[in-house]
Parts: structure tokens; C-alpha cells; sequence
């Protein structure tokens, strides 16, 4: 279902649901989407609704209509289309385009781990599996240097950090069911390219991303966060970067707002 989000100064002052054919937009109190300003004519502008297509257009207003910063008299919207009316835009969001366009972007950057090689992924998971480990022992002296009269009952945890037992346990990550509240949910955000603004939620143990054959990296969900590392690149020493720096062959900490750029896309990552 298509919808048009009103806003003001990017501020969101409604949203409407598409299901009727006519759509008027203006300043008095009969059209469909009323916006009252003095820049906005009686009625400014009509949406037509023709099955799966919207079509705006403009109803001689006196300040025009504006489509994505260029004034139309007649325009076929698109999802993610901008329509300025005076000083308030409004957001088309055609939701069946958008899926549409999601499923393209992970057809392009998400690969199946079956297509991929089995032990460079291991290599992989191991690699994030050390750094997580790494990361809980620090973790746990600091926590114990803070408090030391905890000492008692920090040491056990301690210990089974390094025997292994809490990388044993999260060797595939962890999945919805098993610790949902322990670590919030991620998503990286497209912020170049043709996929721009395109999101994905990490919400498996192991995601690969990239192009086989220029440059492929993992990011694995553990206890202790997620976790990026380098699976393989088309030329020797070709890392992801994070925040412009290589990631080299290292697993590296994501936090929130990382800038991740893999085979030529950079992404934003965002702790939920």
C-alpha cells in the first residue's frame, strides 16, 4: 500500500494510507490532505490512484509543485519521491517497491553461505571468536579492577572466558530465541550507491556481504557484540574498511554508527 508522510522542517505531522483513487492536496478544509499554510493554494495538487501507479499533478497553485526539487505539472510518482507544496513535503512510500528493492539489494550484497567456501568461513567465525573472547577477559579484569571486592565471584567468569566455555557456547552466534534481550538487534543502512537507504537487520549468527571475487567480509552475532572480519578480496591485502581504516585480517568490533565500506559500498551500522 502506498502512503504520503507529511512533514514540516523534517518533522513528521501525519501520514496517510492510500486507498482511495482521488487524493487532493491544498489549504482548505475539503481536500484529502489539508495543509494549512498561505503558501498553499485552495487546491494545490491531485494524486490519481490507477491500480498499482500514482499520479500527481498540479492544479494551476499559485507556488507550484515540487517533485525531488523540480517543478512538474504532471508526474508519475516513484517510491521515495518528495513532493514540496509551499514549505511542507510530502514522502511517497509505495511499500510493495520497497520490498521489491530490499530483495534486489540482498540478491546484490547478501551472499548465501553455501555459496561460499566452507573454511575460509570457519576461518572466519574462528577469527571472531577469538577477538569475542578476547574482548570478555578485558571485559572481566576491568570489571574486577572497578570492584575488587567482587573479585570472588568475577574470577569463575573469568576463567571460563578463557577456557573457552562462553566462545564454545556463541561458536554460531546466537539466534533470536536464545538471547533476544542480551544483545539488541543491529542493522546496517546503504549510505552510497544505487541502494542508498536500503536497510538489512543482522538477525543471524553469520551474514556475508560483498562480491565474490572483489572483496567478501562476515559479520557474526556474538554475546559480546557483532563482529566484522575479512573472508576473502580479489587482490592480496584488499580489507573492508571501518571508519576508512582496514580491517586487515583481524575480526574488528563494530559499535553504533560505524562506517563500513565493502566492495565499494558503504554502509552505516546501527545498534538497535
Amino acid at each position: 500500500m502506498a502512503r504520503l508522510i507529511l512533514s514540516l522542517d523534517n518533522q513528521v505531522l501525519a501520514e496517510y494510507n492510500m486507498t482511495k483513487e482521488r487524493y487532493t492536496i491544498g489549504r482548505l478544509p475539503d481536500n484529502d490532505v489539508r495543509i494549512d499554510n498561505p503558501a498553499v493554494s485552495g487546491h494545490h495538487s491531485l494524486i490519481i490512484n490507477i491500480l498499482n501507479d500514482s499520479f500527481l499533478e498540479d492544479l494551476n497553485s499559485t507556488n507550484g509543485t515540487y517533485v525531488n526539487g523540480k517543478l512538474i505539472k504532471k508526474h508519475a510518482l516513484q517510491h521515495g519521491d518528495v513532493v514540496t507544496i509551499g514549505h511542507h513535503q510530502l514522502r511517497f512510500s509505495d511499500q510493495q517497491a520497497q520490498e521489491a528493492e530490499q530483495d534486489e539489494f540482498e540478491k546484490t550484497m547478501v551472499i548465501p553461505a553455501r555459496r561460499q567456501n566452507a573454511d575460509r568461513l570457519a576461518q572466519a567465525e574462528a577469527a571472531a571468536d577469538l577477538a569475542a573472547a578476547d574482548n570478555g577477559a578485558v571485559s572481566a579484569e576491568l570489571a574486577e579492577a572497578v570492584a575488587p571486592d567482587a573479585g570472588a565471584t568475577a574470577a569463575p567468569e573469568s576463567d571460563t572466558a578463557a577456557a573457552g566455555g562462553d566462545v564454545a557456547a556463541t561458536a554460531t552466534g546466537i539466534g533470536l530465541d536464545n538471547a533476544p534481550n542480551a544483545l539488541p538487534l543491529a542493522k546496517l543502512q546503504v549510505l552510497s550507491g544505487a541502494f542508498a537507504g536500503r536497510e538489512l537487520e543482522l538477525t543471524k549468527a553469520l551474514t556475508t556481504l560483498g562480491r565474490p571475487g572483489v572483496q567478501v567480509a562476515a559479520i557474526t552475532r556474538r554475546a559480546e557484540g557483532y563482529y566484522i572480519v575479512h573472508v576473502e578480496s580479489g587482490r592480496d591485502g584488499d580489507f573492508p574498511l571501518v571508519n576508512g581504516q582496514p580491517i586487515g585480517q583481524q575480526a574488528r568490533k563494530l559499535s553504533d554508527n560505524d562506517v563500513v565500506q565493502l566492495a565499494g559500498v558503504k554502509m552505516g551500522f546501527f545498534a538497535a
